[in-house]
This record gives C-alpha cells, structure tokens and sequence, in this order.
C-alpha cells in the first residue's frame, strides 16, 4: 500500500508539472455549460506542427486526473507519445448523460444529446484550439464505460481505440458490439478489465462479453481482456490503465529485447529497413511522424553489425546525420559506418569531429574518446 501510495502521489506531481486548462464549455445540444479539463502535453507550443493523440474521458471527475499522469509520466521517458487529455466532468449529470432507450437500447433523450455532444462540439472545439491528431482514444468506466460502445456503432467511428473498465453492459450490447466489430476495416483497439473483486452482476455480464469478443478473427481489431486479481471495481481502474495504453501505443514504443530478436535481426529486407517499416507505420497509424530515436538508432547499428549489413549501416548514418547534424551521435554511427567498412582515417575523422559536438544519451566525448584511441593504438 505504501508504495502505491508513492506512486501515486509521484504520478500527480508529474501531471502538475504539465499544462492542465479547466474550461466551461457551453453545449447548444445539451443546453447548457459543461466543465473540461484538459492536459496539455509539457512544453506545448501551438505553433509547433506537431500533431498528438487526443483522448477523452468520461467521468472526468474521477477518471482524468489517473490517465493524466499515467500518459505524461510513460511519455517522460519516451514509451509513447504525448497526448492531449479531455476529462468531462459529469458528478451532477452522469444518470441523464447516459441514459440509453429501455426499448431499443440506445441513447436517447439526454443520453442521445450528450453523444451528439461529444461527436459534434466537443471533439471539434479541442480541435479548433490544439495540435491533435486524427487518432483519438475514448475512456470509460461502470455506465460510461457502456456509453462508449455507441461510437462504435458509426459507420466511421470517431474513435480509434476504447478503454472501458468494469462496463456496465446493456442489453443487447455484447452481441451488437461483437457484429461491430467483426466488420471493422480499420485497425482498431478495444479494451475491456474486471477484477477478482469486482460487483458481481457486472462481472457476470463482462466475463460473457470476453467470451464472445475472445472468439473474434478480424485482423484489425486489436482485444485485450485483463480481469485482475486483489482488485476491485475501483481499484482495477489504476491496474488497468498503463495496461490499456501500453497495448494501445505498443507500436510506438522504442525497440526492445524482444522486438530486436524476433524482428529487427530477421527482417528479410535488413535492419535498416525495419527501421523505416517501423516509423513509418507509425506515422500511418497514429496520425503524426514520430522522431527516430537513439535507442532505435542502437539497436539497427547492433543488428547491423551482427548481421555484417555495411549497407545498412551506411543508410542509417546518412539518417542519423540528417536528423541530428549537431549531435555526437552523426559523427558517430557515421565513424562507425567507416570503421566497419575498414576506412579507419575516414572512421577516425569522424569520431574526432563530433567531440565538438553536443552529446547524446548514449554517446559522449569519453565514448568518442575511446574509439579515437582504440584507432590510433591499431596503427
């Protein structure tokens, strides 16, 4: 309990440290004024082009402040990307928000009014306003983890991905969203948690609707179930989250251990154009270019080498000049290209260039160092 207690109280000091607006927005569909809150991502510059992921979350009273942190402390250290965060706040309005039709098991009335809300003022007011991305992720729990299915009912649904934690699932919803899904031709995410101790009439109903889901055969649809033990309604929520976003944003995340063995070393067309498949995947799938990283970076030259690919490693030092020309890692990769090539004035050139050079996470002047002098010592 103590530490996640820590950790919590660590995950809020994060989510301070970001851009958090809260913001009246009035509804002509609902007729009234609604309170957003919205985390920007650190340092946000709206005249930067870049584009982030926009996710909403229902029950924001509750729900925004967990994903808020969770999202800008896995995007500190680079294991996705940065995100705007849309929290609703419904503590006064959540029976009317959600109401669905006892008959046809839709919204309707207010609950017909909240939806068009979201899909046709709220969305567009984030977007009129910041850099977001057309990959947006919607996030629920209990009855609003329920409400969210809706969207998927669209013939384009505005969301790509959905987290809905505990659902309370009405009736018909399993059987419908199972044909909705089977027919989606988008990739697509859809995440569902439970809990040992979770209430056990929504339970029932969750474990039916895994069952169901699990059977599923399309290729773009991406399921995960987690059903989480020494947790209950509300605790599986702080389980379930990293989860979600972590399956959500996997292809975003910098190559690791796994990913290298089973993919990056047995790509047919070489380590370098993994690395191209990869960012570029990336851009079509999330909506925005994502930087090449160094730990990326690492990993290719690695492979390179271990597959004794010259060409690869040229290619990824004409890339790594291209996208760091000031930092030691363009003098480096570049050196290092040289070297493996056996051009060792050329390789010693470069390594001896970037000590004027910024350093990186990786390199500095002592690996530098190290290189001119293994060099030198071997002539």
């Amino acid at each position: 309990m103590k530490k996640l207690t820590l950790l919590l109280l660590f995950l809020f000091s994060i989510s301070i440290n970001a851009q958090v607006i809260y913001e009246p927005l009035y509804s002509s569909k609902l007729g009234e004024t609604r309170e957003i809150k919205i985390q920007l991502p650190r340092n946000y510059d709206p005249e930067d082009k870049n584009k982030y992921p926009l996710i909403i979350v229902l029950d924001g009273d509750y729900l925004f402040e967990p994903f808020a942190g969770n999202l800008d402390y896995q995007a500190y250290w680079g294991e996705m990307p940065k995100c705007i965060v849309v929290g609703i706040n419904q503590a006064k309005t959540r029976d009317k928000d959600l109401f669905y039709d006892k008959e046809i098991y839709f919204p309707a009335h207010e609950g017909a009014s909240f939806f068009e809300f979201i899909g046709m003022e709220l969305i567009p007011h984030i977007e009129s306003k910041y850099n977001v991305s057309n990959f947006r992720i919607v996030a629920g729990h209990d009855a609003s983890a329920n409400f969210i299915n809706y969207y998927l009912f669209k013939d384009n649904p505005i969301f790509r991905a959905f987290i809905l934690f505990s659902p309370d699932l009405g009736p018909e919803m399993t059987n419908r969203v199972r044909e909705r899904l089977s027919l989606m031709n988008k990739d697509s995410f859809y995440y569902v948690a439970t809990a040992e101790n979770d209430i056990s009439q929504l339970k029932e109903k969750i474990m039916a609707h895994n069952a169901q889901l699990s059977a599923l055969t399309n290729p773009k649809v991406h399921y995960r179930f987690d059903d989480f033990t020494d947790a209950d309604h509300y605790s599986l929520v702080g389980l379930g989250i990293p989860k979600a976003l972590n399956e959500i944003f996997s292809l975003y995340k910098p190559i690791n251990k796994q990913e290298y063995t089973t993919q990056v070393l047995t790509y047919e067309a070489g380590p370098f154009q993994y690395l191209v498949k990869k960012y570029d995947d990336i851009k079509s799938f999330y909506g925005f270019e994502k930087k090449i990283v160094e730990n990326d970076i690492k990993a290719v030259a690695a492979a390179a080498i271990n597959k004794n690919d010259i060409d690869a490693l040229k290619e990824l030092s004409r890339m790594v000049r291209k996208e760091y020309p000031d930092s030691m890692i363009s003098a480096y990769y570049t050196g290092l290209y040289y070297e493996q090539e056996n051009n060792l004035k050329k390789a010693l050139q470069y390594y001896q260039s970037g000590l004027l050079l910024k350093a990186s996470d990786f390199i500095d002047k002592d690996v530098l160092l190290d290189k001119i002098y293994t060099i030198k010592d071997g002539n």
